[in-house]
């Protein structure tokens, strides 16, 4: 009973701790092992076995094929066919973008798939005159969707599967989850493409640079430095000491020289003139503190603040960002990178702080100025998802999409006739596209997401914990005193809905790991097969559809969509009210009890 007492209280502070977003999740699931290990739940010899899991492998294995697959220049194939349905009527756009990132999240990593058909996405919105508002949250909801067709296709079908092997010998197959997963995905493929879209509030979204961070209304203006001014011959470093204003240098003239993001040693002579980028309440007092003479932003544009060597970009701040909850104070971007932030924007509208004080949030959307060179490596070290259609281009060198789908397409064929476990093969497919060229041994460690192995390696050991303390019996036993003595169907249904409330506010994985050992034990107490209800629960643990919290993708689009909090429960929660309609007796024809 200690035992128990102490699985739910960890489980319960590891829930609020997941839901306030507060702390990584990587760290909230080690926080929670060594709770259930320091307290002799399970022995301290078994604390870190879920590391050497399959699973975790596996799912390393995936997000380096996704890098080798996006660098292959896939996504202009896709573009190319996209295009050839390219029509004027949302619902046909809806359809076809949805249906494409389901596709390839089937076989990738989701946030993988959602990335390489953004820059689609955007193209097609300003070809079509479709807001991409419309657009964006049925692609992300497309990628969920995929997901649930395959065992590869999310973790926590590899997790569901670990368990599968545990109880039965042997894990789900990598199509096993083809029948009723695809049978889900069409059905709300089709409601999204048809209805969904048109429940999703307009929302002002960022469509460029000039757009979202307009330059017209005083942010960026030009100073000339008079003989008598405190800046003159001083470094630009200085302004900082000199007066506390949130204003970035980022471009001076000197003798008719324009030179961009020049570095804090730069001294500035007199009569030079300074690009600077500022609030106009924070100019002003530049202005006045430092002698400066105003000469006005009329007729600046974003090319006054670029060229060949110096560039802008947009960039998408992902949850597993090291800049989350941190500011531009805290990171020194300058100092440490070489390059400039400008500007922050959050659903939809640009932020009014002061640029230093800015504590960054999962979604948000940054302008970067840096040089060329440095500013995708930069951007990519930030953990942030460059916005499509900007200065970068992040995929260099040879395209060759065709081998990329070759070696991918061996590796499963492979695991699908039983010739290699998807642990094998897949690692093995990652080195083949290592060895091949398509991506660098650099960016194959640089594209695993750590936090999501960290979180899977320590929340399989916490799950087990739920297991032999006798916990996931007890809330087992309250599902079938709940459901009563009806049919095992009731049961399952009411697993799902609890499945699909955490996964809209913790990680799916996780969801994933704490809900099967639960599943396992109400199909023993009934004496049915386990099987219909880890199915399930991995489909359930895939529709985060109701918060853009619940999965990176959603919270990738909140800022590009412009999207406030509550505008993902308007088109979500009919597709979960459809998932459950569609899964519940699919489950009962393919896998019956």
């Amino acid at each position: 009973m200690f035992d128990q007492i102490i699985v739910f209280l960890t489980l319960l502070l590891a829930l609020f701790l997941f839901a306030q977003g507060r702390l990584r999740y990587d760290l909230v699931a080690l926080l929670a092992l060594l709770s259930v290990t320091l307290t002799g739940v399970i022995d301290s010899q078994d604390a870190f076995l879920g590391f050497g899991q399959p699973q975790v492998i596996t799912v390393a294995s995936i997000l380096v094929i996704t890098r080798g697959l996006s660098n292959s220049g896939i996504d202009e194939v896709i573009t190319r066919l996209l295009e050839s349905v390219s029509s004027r009527s949302t619902s046909v756009q809806v359809l076809s973008l949805t249906t494409a990132v389901a596709v390839l999240s089937a076989f990738m990593n989701n946030v993988g798939a959602l990335a390489l058909l953004m820059p689609v996405t955007f193209r097609m919105s300003d070809r079509a005159g479709i807001p991409v508002s419309k657009l964006l949250m049925p692609l992300a909801f497309g990628s969920l969707l995929g997901g649930m067709t395959t065992a590869i296709g999310t973790p926590p079908n590899l997790i569901i599967s670990g368990f599968r092997q545990e109880v039965k010998g042997m894990p789900f197959e990598i199509f096993e989850f083809t029948p009723v997963g695809l049978g889900v995905a069409v059905a709300c493929i089709l409601f999204i493409g048809i209805v969904g879209w048109r429940l999703i509030p307009l929302r002002k979204a960022a469509g460029s640079g000039e757009d979202l961070f307009s330059i017209e209304e005083g942010y960026v203006t030009e100073l000339r430095v008079p003989p008598s001014s405190v800046l003159a011959n001083k470094t630009i470093l200085s302004l900082e000491h000199l007066v506390d204003v949130d204003a970035t240098i980022v471009a001076t003239i000197h003798d008719q020289h324009r030179r961009y993001n020049p570095s804090g040693t730069t001294i500035i002579r007199p009569n030079d003139v300074l690009i600077v980028q500022a609030t106009a309440k924070d100019l002003t007092e530049m202005t006045a503190k430092m002698g400066l003479e105003m000469v006005g932003s009329k007729g600046l544009s974003m090319r006054d603040i670029r060229s060949d060597e110096v560039i802008l970009s947009e960039a998408v701040v992902k949850n597993t960002s090291p800049l989350v909850y941190r500011t531009v104070r805290d990171i020194n971007l300058r100092g440490r990178f070489g390059i400039n932030l400008l500007a922050v924007a959050r659903q939809g509208a640009r932020v009014e702080e002061r640029l230093r004080e800015i504590s960054f949030r999962p979604g948000d959307i940054l302008l970067f100025q840096g040089p060329t060179e440095r500013l995708s490596q930069t951007i990519q070290s930030l953990g942030c998802l460059p916005l499509p259609q900007r200065d970068i281009d992040f995929i260099k060198g040879e395209k060759r999409p065709f081998l990329a789908l070759g070696i991918f397409s061996v590796a499963i064929f492979l695991t699908a006739l039983g010739y290699l476990p998807v642990h094998l093969s897949f690692p093995a497919a990652a080195v083949a596209m290592v060895l091949t060229s398509l991506l660098s041994l650099r960016q194959a460690y640089q594209n695993i997401d750590w936090t999501i192995l960290i979180l899977l390696g320590a929340m399989i050991p916490v799950g087990q914990a739920l297991e032999v303390s006798g916990g996931a019996q007890t809330i087992a036993n309250f599902i079938l005193q709940f459901s009563g003595t009806s049919h095992p169907l009731v049961s399952l249904g009411l697993l799902m809905v609890v499945t699909m409330t955490l996964s809209d506010i913790i990680n799916n994985a996780a969801a994933a790991v704490l809900l099967a050992p639960i599943g396992i034990n109400i199909a023993s107490a009934l004496g049915v097969s386990p099987d219909p209800f880890l199915i399930a629960i991995a489909l359930a643990a895939s529709c985060a559809f109701m918060t853009p919290i619940g999965h990176q993708s959603n919270t990738l689009i909140l800022g590009p969509g412009g999207y406030r909090f509550t505008d993902y429960w308007r088109m979500g929660l009919p597709v979960q009210i459809i998932v459950l309609a569609t899964a519940i007796p699919l489950i009962w024809i393919v896998w019956p009890f």
